[in-house]
């Protein structure tokens, strides 16, 4: 069942009853089943939320995403205990070497290369080097071959003026809220999985307590692009909207195409932590990442 997704723009009361989402505000009253949801956004810095509904959320593995004053993710909460074997996974984690940390980053670039090239063939731009590019990825990515087709990949994305900067304005804006996400929900996949988001195969910053889900997410990134490019499009607006949030949020629903299956992403996404999860077991040798488009 593909898990909902509630974003508050508005001030609300949030609280929980009888295993539901207890939702009021001065005009109305909801529930919603808690084993429903997959993510909660907190925006309006006026909602109350209680202490047994956050509880609550978090046990059932819920990302709860909080906005700062300005209206972007700020910070997120994630369950510290969500599988049976957490323990026995984190070691394997922890005692991986780094020549399979190497490999899988290998994979994780050859991916994100392949479906930015996906992305330039749906925009008829289809006289790219990123198929090859994605050909010479070596282990570890030791040529840097994401660099050089991310250079390629923006200029024909957004135009050759464009820079992709964390905390430039529009578009650059529109994509961090999209990544902010992304995630978020990739956080929650690796959590679901048993793994240790804080301990990432590629990034290392010590301050970064997701660098797991950092690495894990970027084959998925090229999502968020296309979706903002629809808002571009769509939208005149150079600020994001509460309604443009709410689009960007519709990518955790898209389809995602694995070699035999087809799946929402967000769905694609516990697959492809449950196999990176299998990797660190010596079950399996390669992630399962899905193509963006089909």
């Amino acid at each position: 069942m593909i898990k909902k997704t509630l974003f508050f723009s508005k001030k609300y009361s949030i609280s929980t009853k009888n295993l539901q989402l207890v939702i009021k505000n001065d005009t109305e009253t909801r529930t919603i089943p808690i084993e429903d949801i997959g993510y909660v956004v907190l925006e309006n810095q006026e909602i109350y939320i209680s202490i047994p509904a956050i509880s609550q959320l978090v046990s059932n593995n819920v990302a709860v995403i909080f906005c700062d004053n300005t209206h972007m993710p700020q910070s997120m909460l994630l369950n510290l205990d969500g599988h049976y074997i957490q323990q026995e996974i984190f070691k394997e984690q922890i005692a991986a070497s780094a020549p399979l940390k190497k490999q899988l980053w290998q994979q994780v670039i050859q991916q994100k290369i392949t479906n930015q090239g996906l992305l330039l063939d749906l925009l008829n731009k289809k006289e790219h080097p990123l198929a090859y590019y994605s050909s010479k990825v070596l282990s570890g990515d030791s040529s840097n071959r994401e660099a050089v087709a991310a250079s390629y990949y923006w200029k024909n994305l957004f135009g050759f003026d464009f820079v992709r900067m964390r905390n430039g304005d529009y578009p650059n804006a529109f994509l961090n809220y999209g990544y902010t996400i992304l995630r978020a929900a990739t956080a929650r996949a690796l959590s679901g999985s048993g793994l240790l988001n804080t301990l990432g195969i590629h990034h290392k910053n010590k301050y970064n307590a997701f660098a797991l889900a950092d690495d894990i997410m970027e084959p998925y990134r090229p999502a968020v692009d296309e979706a903002v490019l629809k808002l571009i499009h769509t939208y005149d607006e150079l600020i994001l909207t509460s309604e443009m949030k709410a689009d960007l949020l519709q990518v955790l629903t898209r389809t995602v195409y694995f070699k035999d299956e087809k799946s929402p992403l967000m769905v694609g996404l516990q697959k492809t932590a449950s196999s990176l999860q299998q990797c660190f077991t010596g079950q399996r040798k390669k992630i399962k990442y899905p193509a963006l488009w089909n």
